[in-house]
């Protein structure tokens, strides 16, 4: 069992195209989406039809939520992320913001390996991050409220493996935004077969420049620019 978790694709369809040709080369047996399809990049309408014609199993995001629910941004969280929000609203089709919508919270996984369980910030709040920088004991506790072998959780836009007990915690980092200091998409691909599972994380190259003019064209901030191009914030 082959599955692929990708996370904050963030309106790029530039990355995600280029990640739907490496998966096609992958063997996969499912591909999870951690959620946040939209906010900072250019095209969140189209990146919503292509996942939801690939029929790729996605859970709802902070921005999604944000967007979908209109959740305006508390006035301490005002600024380049509040904008893109608000322009996206603007130009989502009501079939779009419907999608967004129903996307659950989160979702279960049984694999070889044990119970895999998915989510974007934590199991039951898309804005609240899961700290994988915790004690052990309180992973350890977690993964016995979820029942998991394997838990994933995205949001920080850096890939992230950690092994606590007989748990993996999983961030696959970000397809659209992230920031790990390279440009370029992030993948995770997970072998669940054997004890433990096996997991790989990619960096897949894609026309980041055409992502960063897409960003200007549409006269969003210019930062969003620079960060697709630097891998980094600032």
């Amino acid at each position: 069992m082959r599955l692929a978790i990708l996370s904050d694709i963030h309106g790029n369809i530039h990355a995600l195209t280029a990640v739907k040709r490496f998966l096609t080369e992958q063997a996969i047996s499912q591909v999870i989406v951690l959620g946040d399809l939209v906010g900072y990049g250019a095209s969140p309408g189209p990146v919503i039809d292509f996942i939801r014609r690939e029929g790729w199993t996605c859970g709802l995001g902070s921005s999604d939520a944000r967007v979908a629910f209109d959740v305006r941004a508390q006035p301490d969280r005002r600024g380049v992320s509040e904008t893109v929000l608000s322009w996206t609203r603007e130009n989502l089709a009501p079939d779009q913001l419907e999608y967004l919508r129903r996307l659950p919270a989160g979702g279960r996984v049984n694999t070889p390996v044990g119970r895999l369980r998915y989510f974007h910030g934590s199991p039951h709040d898309p804005e609240q991050r899961l700290d994988l920088m915790a004690q052990d004991r309180v992973l350890e506790a977690l993964a016995e409220r979820l029942g998991a072998r394997v838990v994933v959780a995205g949001g920080t836009h850096i890939p992230f493996i950690r092994h606590v007990g007989d748990t993996v915690y999983l961030d696959p980092g970000s397809v659209g935004l992230s920031l790990n200091h390279e440009p370029g998409a992030d993948v995770a691909i997970l072998e669940l077969q054997g004890l433990r599972p096996k997991i790989s994380l990619h960096k897949i190259p894609y026309d980041y420049h055409s992502a960063a003019f897409d960003i200007m064209a549409w006269s969003l901030p210019p930062v969003i620019a620079d960060v697709i191009k630097t891998g980094r914030m600032g």
